[in-house]
């Protein structure tokens, strides 16, 4: 059985992980006073735990003008990077400032923007 590392816990949303090579994973984030958490909806026992001393940002995917926020990657020190995609991103996001500060949560830059494609150049 899991055991969490939060003793209290401040938000919970729905959210997809696609952090393994298959497809993505259903679940629930967790934001805590003491980690963000997510647990797979089909096995309780698959579950990511990341304290907050080990994020060191939290990239927001945002669309549509600023207008919209899909989810996010959250990069560790050790872990690696793990993208999720959430119901209520701007309210996790803002639950996650109080925890690791503004300066962590950043946008993240588009690989490829098509107004640059359609740009013409002078």
């Amino acid at each position: 059985m899991a055991i969490s590392l939060n003793q209290k816990v401040l938000f919970s949303t729905k959210a997809n992980s696609f952090n393994s090579g298959l497809g993505n994973k259903h679940g629930n984030i967790l934001i805590g006073n003491q980690a963000f958490e997510f647990y797979n909806d089909r096995n309780p026992e698959d579950f990511i735990q990341i304290p907050w001393k080990e994020v060191t940002k939290v990239r927001a995917q945002i669309y549509f003008g600023n207008r919209y926020i899909r989810g996010f990657f959250i990069d560790t020190k050790d872990a690696g990077t793990f993208n999720f995609v959430v119901k209520d991103a701007g309210k996790a996001l803002k639950t996650m400032r109080d925890f690791i500060g503004n300066e962590k949560i950043v946008k993240n830059k588009a690989p490829i923007s098509l107004k640059k494609l359609f740009d013409k150049k002078k």
